[in-house]
């Protein structure tokens, strides 16, 4: 089933994620439905908030064809340690629509998570891998990727924004 995805200015993109404290059926059927958001946004990653569900979980596919997929899942991540320093590019989102730009990501991320069946992940990442993982888990912690540029740019996406809701109604 397909959910809905929470856009900015929603409140609920604030919050702090939850600990998942047990793998279930219900899990896994989220797990599912996000992918099928995920999938059909398109994009190549998503947190539980941005679907309004307060669980530390995660979905990604940096290569989100139809041929390709490989669906990673991860529950409970952070990043252990990061270094370097890259800039990502024309950085997007799908809780932020109509907005991109340019956002300072860590070049390389060691993260620790468990995985859909419960196993333990320990993994390094970098590049592409990288800058996914980092805005993902942003999202876990309650942080929008607009929330890392200069608040010039953020407070004009916000009142564009406000513009667009205003005029809807």
């Amino acid at each position: 089933m397909e959910l809905t995805i929470l856009t900015f200015p929603d409140s609920f993109l604030k919050t702090k994620a939850s600990p998942v404290t047990n793998i279930d059926g219900q899990l896994q059927k989220l797990i599912s439905d996000m992918a099928e958001t995920m999938y059909r946004a398109p994009g190549v990653g998503l947190a539980a908030i941005q679907v309004g569900v307060d669980k530390s979980l995660l979905i990604y596919d940096i290569n989100p064809s139809d041929e390709e997929r490989r669906l990673q899942v991860l529950i409970n991540p952070r990043i252990v340690t990061s270094e370097g320093e890259i800039l990502s590019e024309n950085e997007g989102c799908l809780s932020v629509p109509d907005f991109r730009a340019d956002v300072k990501r860590a070049e390389r991320i060691l993260v620790e998570a468990v995985d859909k069946d419960g196993n333990p992940l320990r993994f390094e990442a970098d590049g592409l891998p990288a800058i996914v993982l980092q805005h993902e888990i942003d999202h876990l912690n309650g942080t929008l990727f607009i929330d890392r540029i200069s608040a010039l740019k953020r407070q004009m996406y916000a009142r564009r924004m406000k513009k667009k809701i205003k005029n809807k109604t």
